[in-house]
């Protein structure tokens, strides 16, 4: 196999040597420049499978030539060098393009790691998902664009804060982006973090020596530990206290964890993917999320559009669903929808996104009497979705969205659905039972 080809840019001699010396060692072969406009001529001229770029240069900065590379050759990964401690240079490399960062003074393990991520990219022509592998099913507008973003932040080792509504699929398009990426052989660890009590967090994510505490009678790995190498998914990091909000900014930006009991960091290297159905910026405002984590966990943010957004998938969804339904349930033939049916899927606004449709579909799989649904079957009654679906969509943008009464709707058509089963509103809402009950308390839904 032909040995990979790094470029360096860094006008200090010595840094340039030490990073030749740990390519070498790992079978690459390199070539140095000085400057920006050097760097240029040899990106142009010569094939490279990664450029390492210092900050600071004689006629520019790393992010001109970030910027150059995206522009000019996008296949290349290039990562910078920066500073130690100036997150804010770092966050806009990524933004900017670039792969990764690593700070001075250089770790030469931490540098190892970026550089095998970097040059075991998969080819952008090849980036399409593997048969067998996680996917999105969909043939709409919205599904083609969000597919395609994916695959480019796959490319990437920059923190993605992943948007949406609750059941639309989060999870599934951080599971897609880990698994097109260079750490696809690696651990996806998935934590819910409103699942975790408060008091049990900080062991939960950074492990725990034994007899550091009561209970704690053996060494435990924490979730960071669990994912080194890999994908840590933070769903739900709305949920998170601040407290653990600070410890967490901690862990992302030395890269290393301290279990709790210990006196020392452990270097752990993870990719950063989030997500929440909240509005972040509307937290930090009532001071109930913090600022900087915000901005370092949201540097790339992907939303994930709604079941709404994307009827003309429906079909296709219930299609597939039904048919795992059919498996599951031991059934020799698969049911199917009839148009009526159809088009009542397609008129209803689904609250609950991608996980309420699969669990109309099952609900009304068990009343049905024969193979074929039919509108009647999904009791669609209780909701007057006519008066949703018939406004325009340009009165919906022009109007200012409500977003307490947005949720607090959405509980009420969960209760009403599940004739006021909390267990299973709150499974169909996508939230656990006591993120469900704090919601009721809330709105004084009794």
């Amino acid at each position: 196999m032909t040995a990979k080809h790094v470029l360096i840019i860094d006008d200090e001699p010595v840094i340039c040597e030490l990073i030749e010396i740990t390519l070498a060692r790992m079978g690459l072969n390199s070539r140095s420049a000085m400057d920006l406009a050097d760097a240029k001529k040899l990106v142009d001229s010569e094939h490279f499978d990664l450029c390492l770029t210092d900050m600071r240069l004689p006629d520019g900065d790393g992010i001109e030539m970030v910027s150059y590379v995206q522009q000019h050759h996008p296949e290349i990964p290039i990562a910078v060098i920066t500073a130690h401690g100036n997150m804010e240079l770092a966050v806009r490399a990524l933004k900017a393009g670039a792969f990764d960062f690593v700070s001075k003074p250089v770790d030469i393990q931490i540098l190892r790691n970026l550089v095998s991520s970097a040059i075991t990219l998969p080819d952008e022509d090849s980036s399409t998902v593997k048969a067998g592998r996680t996917t999105i099913t969909g043939v709409s507008p919205a599904v083609a664009v969000l597919t395609k973003k994916i695959a480019k932040l796959a490319r990437s080792q920059a923190p993605v804060f992943i948007h949406g509504e609750s059941g639309s699929g989060k999870e599934r398009v951080a599971r897609m982006i880990h698994e097109q990426g260079s750490r696809c052989h690696a651990p996806f660890i998935p934590v819910n973090c409103g699942a975790i009590p408060a008091e049990l967090m900080e062991s939960e994510f950074f492990g725990h020596l034994k007899g550091s505490f009561t209970g704690a009678s053996a060494d435990k790995e924490g979730l960071f530990q669990a994912a080194n190498g890999g994908t840590l998914f933070l769903d739900e990091i709305a949920e998170l206290p601040l407290h653990m909000q600070v410890k967490l900014l901690r862990v992302i930006q030395e890269k290393a964890v301290k279990p709790v009991g210990a006196h020392r960091e452990i270097p752990v290297d993870v990719r950063i993917l989030s997500a929440s159905h909240k509005n972040l910026a509307v937290l930090i405002k009532e001071g109930l999320f913090r600022e900087d984590l915000y901005y370092r966990i949201n540097v790339i943010e992907l939303t994930v559009p709604s079941l709404r957004q994307r009827c003309d998938d429906i079909p296709l969804l219930a299609k597939q669903i039904l048919e795992q339904l059919a498996y599951k349930t031991e059934r020799s033939t698969t049911p199917q929808l009839d148009n009526s049916a159809i088009r009542a899927l397609q008129q209803y606004s689904f609250p609950g996104n991608v996980r309420e449709l699969e669990n109309i579909l099952e609900r009304a799989l068990a009343l049905a009497d024969g193979d074929v649904l039919y509108s009647s079957d999904f009791n669609f009654s209780t909701i007057k979705q006519t008066q949703v679906t018939s406004i325009p969509v340009s009165e919906v943008s022009a109007k200012p969205l409500d977003l307490v009464s947005q949720e607090k709707n959405s509980i009420m058509h969960a209760l009403e659905q599940t004739r006021w089963n909390k267990t299973a509103a709150a499974k169909l809402l996508g939230l656990s039972l006591r993120q469900l009950r704090y919601r009721l308390d809330k709105y004084q839904i009794d």
